[in-house]
């Protein structure tokens, strides 16, 4: 009877402990299932992310980048000394023959195709006097290219290739007026001769007038981004995210380390047709050299026993020189004179009164609101183009 009881004992142990092993394993099996679907999944996830927004803002615009070569022979001018009877009396001419007298300058800058037709835009200054320029393409063929035109206020030139038939690859442009200060900036171009560069950065400030960047002979209000340019990089694409063209490479400080500067495409649309014909861009200017004035630093002029003129202490725009034979000469401004009105609108700054000239167009009489020492004039000056 107790052996019986021990037998019925010992069974629903046993009974309970296989019960418990086949739960327990029955329930590390869907565990590791569930362990093992997690782990396809974050490598699913990892795979779809690995190929970036970069990879793929290159894949959509990066074949319509090209590489732009230019050469140009420069004429060399002997010394006059070559000429002189006495000289040539002495030694002939076997030291005015071995002294060459053209060389073959070269270049390199970068570009984007923006039709079908062979329309590429770039910097003038990367195909500024060339005799001849040749267009490479990311897959490695050449064209001979045309400079349509070039405007070098704005630094922007119009190249035309003829396709002949083939099939180019074209760039999508944006809208430079929608982007914003940390907006992804991706650089594409040829720098320093290695072709097919990618750099990456953000958008770093908007507007950024080329008097402040200290490009003086320029008009332009820049991008400016951290992204990567150098030289070479002139005339490429600057990218958003999703590959569209935001601006054009165009400049660097020497003297700063992850600052760059783009033109933005809403501008070059504006100009490029204008430049695909050959036209001259408009450039309406008066003719002043200005700076932003203060009462605080009028102030601190007239205290200074050494100034050269007394400053009216208003806010305006101080007239530091007028150019000769210019609108503004013709005008009647003055140096020392302060500009608070264009057209009745007030003015602050000198790059606003740059830009009202600017949008005025050519030949239109602007009325400058003037303070020069006390009195109050007005000035009719009529807008001129730049050369």
């Amino acid at each position: 009877m107790n052996i019986n009881k021990s037998l019925r004992q010992f069974f629903s142990h046993l009974f309970a402990v296989m019960v418990g092993v086949i739960i327990v394993f029955s329930g590390v099996q869907p565990l590791i299932a569930q362990n093992a679907r997690a782990d396809v999944l974050a490598q699913a996830d990892v795979a779809v992310t690995a190929d970036s927004f970069v990879a793929k803002a290159v894949e959509k615009t990066g074949k319509s980048v090209v590489r732009i070569d230019t050469e140009k022979v420069i004429t060399r001018s002997l010394d006059p000394i070559f000429d002189d009877p006495f000289f040539r009396q002495f030694f002939g001419d076997q030291f005015r023959n071995r002294i060459p007298q053209e060389r073959r300058v070269t270049g390199q800058g970068s570009g984007f195709i923006i039709d079908r037709e062979g329309i590429i835009l770039t910097n003038a200054h990367v195909v500024s006097g060339a005799d001849k320029v040749t267009v490479t393409l990311k897959d490695g063929r050449k064209f001979e290219g045309q400079v349509r035109g070039s405007d070098q206020v704005t630094d922007l030139a119009v190249v035309k290739i003829t396709p002949q038939g083939q099939d180019l690859p074209v760039a999508s442009l944006g809208d430079s007026s929608v982007v914003k200060v940390g907006d992804w900036a991706i650089a594409v171009g040829n720098p320093i001769g290695l072709d097919n560069t990618v750099t990456l950065g953000i958008i770093s400030t908007l507007n950024r007038p080329s008097s402040e960047v200290g490009i003086l002979d320029k008009r332009i209000d820049f991008l400016q981004t951290d992204a990567a340019i150098n030289p070479g990089n002139s005339g490429g694409p600057l990218l958003n995210a999703r590959g569209d063209v935001i601006g054009i490479n165009t400049a660097i400080r020497a003297d700063a380390t992850g600052i760059g500067f783009a033109i933005p495409i809403n501008r070059a649309k504006e100009l490029q047709s204008i430049l695909a014909q050959g036209k001259e861009v408009p450039h309406p200017y008066i003719g002043i050299q200005m700076i932003k004035l203060t009462p605080e630093l009028a102030r601190e002029n007239n205290r200074d026993p050494n100034t050269a003129f007394l400053i009216p202490e208003v806010e305006g725009v101080l007239v530091m020189r007028v150019l000769p034979n210019t609108p503004a000469e013709e005008g009647g401004l003055r140096r020392g004179d302060v500009v608070v009105k264009v057209n009745n609108q007030p003015v602050k700054d000198a790059n606003q009164l740059q830009r009202l000239v600017e949008s005025s167009g050519l030949n239109q009489t602007l009325k400058f609101s003037v303070v020069r020492s006390n009195q109050q004039l007005e000035l009719n000056i009529r807008t001129a183009q730049l050369r």
